[in-house]
Parts: structure tokens; sequence; C-alpha cells
């Protein structure tokens, strides 16, 4: 696929996603049916596509020179490549109205134009203070400075635009899974006021992380995405003699280590901010 091609296909991708996702929230809540099973299963799904967006950016070698400074020059622009197509990419999709819906964080935020898109209804069911939470910062640091380096191999094909928008994928599957705390968060805190409301007006960060931390389900998902990780990377052939036995595109380990290191951790950092805020 041309890189012309993949960044069409990210700008479709978020586009159509947008519309699917903002139908699928507004049905639900207007139903009154957003519930902590209704969320788990988003939170399910979206397993599937961060597991499957790690194969795909894990066919390319690391491509450093898609992260050095040096390597383009684009006119009025100073940066790595990766930092342009992720600028340029959301810019195109915020004029398309991806950023309005509440479960979309970019990662540019300063450089967007206002949407030109008709506007949707989308249901209010988070406090006005989640649109402050933007995390993405964060989550950038994670995966080019940890998280890379454990599913790619050390090379270069030349490959760079298309590279970048491999990660551009990668880095928004994760900032929307993080980043959907916010209604665990909210849910969790309608069904229960009264567990959380003293630790929320005692501003108190570490009564809450107690509070949201359930270890025998996180062991759970650990496992979880450890197993998709090994059926999804599986190498299919119709031919079993030559079948390549226990050989998996990302090493199921990575994905486990991922959502035990950074992903339920950065969730959880999201619920507290969020919760912090709910009383406002």
């Amino acid at each position: 696929m041309s890189s012309i091609l993949l960044i069409f296909f990210l700008v479709y991708h978020g586009i159509v996603r947008q519309n699917h996702m903002a139908m699928a929230l507004n049905d639900s809540v207007s139903a009154n049916a957003m519930t902590l099973d209704s969320l788990r299963d988003s939170l399910i799904r979206q397993e599937d596509t961060i597991i499957f967006a790690l194969i795909e950016r894990a066919r390319f070698p690391t491509n450093s020179p898609a992260y050095d400074h040096s390597y383009a020059k684009f006119p009025g622009y100073s940066g790595s490549l990766v930092q342009f197509v992720v600028r340029e990419t959301e810019a195109l999709l915020a004029k398309a109205g991806k950023f309005t819906n509440p479960e979309e964080h970019p990662f540019s935020p300063n450089d967007l134009p206002p949407s030109e898109a008709p506007p949707y209804n989308f249901t209010k069911v988070l406090h006005p203070a989640a649109a402050s939470i933007n995390i993405n910062k964060s989550i950038w640091n994670m995966y080019f400075d940890k998280l890379l380096a454990l599913f790619t191999t050390p090379g270069d094909d030349g490959n760079y635009a298309s590279t970048a928008a491999s990660d551009l994928v990668c880095l928004q599957a994760l900032s929307r899974r993080i980043h959907y705390g916010k209604f665990v968060a909210e849910v969790k805190f309608r069904e229960s006021p009264r567990e959380y409301e003293p630790a929320i007006r005692s501003q108190d960060r570490d009564a809450l992380m107690k509070l949201l931390t359930v270890e025998s389900v996180e062991e759970l998902v650990k496992k979880r995405v450890a197993k998709k990780a090994m059926v999804f990377g599986q190498e299919v052939t119709l031919d079993d003699n030559n079948a390549k036995k226990g050989k998996c595109k990302v090493d199921p380990s990575v994905v486990s280590r991922l959502y035990a290191e950074w992903v339920m951790p950065l969730t959880k950092v999201v619920q507290v901010e969020y919760l912090l805020r709910r009383l406002d």
C-alpha cells in the first residue's frame, strides 16, 4: 500500500468510525443502557483494534529516519516526519468533525482547524470538565520511548511515510482506549456516588486509585490480550507441515506488558483526573 493510500485510509477510517461510534454512543445513552457491562464490551473490542494496529506496524522495521528531525524538511515546519504526518492528518480529520466526538483526543490540539462538517448531536454523558483532560503527551512518550522498540525489528526499509501512518493508527487506538476511562469513571460514579464522593471532596488521588483498582480484573485483561495476540498474529497456512509453530507477528508477552504497565495504569490516571473534577 502506498503512503498516500495508507494516509487516505487513515482519514477515511477515522471519519467512518467517528460516525459509527457517534450513533452507538447516542443510542446506548438514550436508552439508558450505558453500564459497566456495555462499556466492557467496547473495551474488549478496542483490544482487537490495538492488537491489529500493532501487527500492521510490526510489518515495518524501526525505520528511525521517520523520527529524525533532520530527515525531511517541509516549508514552514520543523519536526520529524511522524510529527508532520500526525499534524496534517489530524488537521484534515478535524475539518471532517472527528474531534467533536468526546471519545476522540488529538495529539496536536493547538494546531487544529475548526470542523467544517455538519454538527452531530452527541448525547451529553460526561461532566463538562472531561473536555480538559487529554494525556496524549504521555501516550506519545510511552509509545515512542518504550513500546516501539519492543515489537519492531531494527532496520531500515525506506517506507518512512507508511511507517509514520501506521504509528498514527497505533497512537489513535491507544488514545481512544485510554481516554475511554472517562466513561468508565462516570458510570462507576453514577452507580456508587457515595463511595466516591468523600475521596473527590478531599481530592484524595490515592483513595480514588484504590477504589478504581481491581487486580483480579486486570489479571484477566492481561491474559486475554496475550491470547488474542497469539491467535491474531499466527501465520495461517493450508500446509500443516510448513506451519510456523509458535511464531507470532507480535509477541503476546509484549501486548500483555503494554496493558499491564501502560494502558491500564494510564486509563486509571484519566479516571482519577476525571473524578477529581466530577463535583465541580
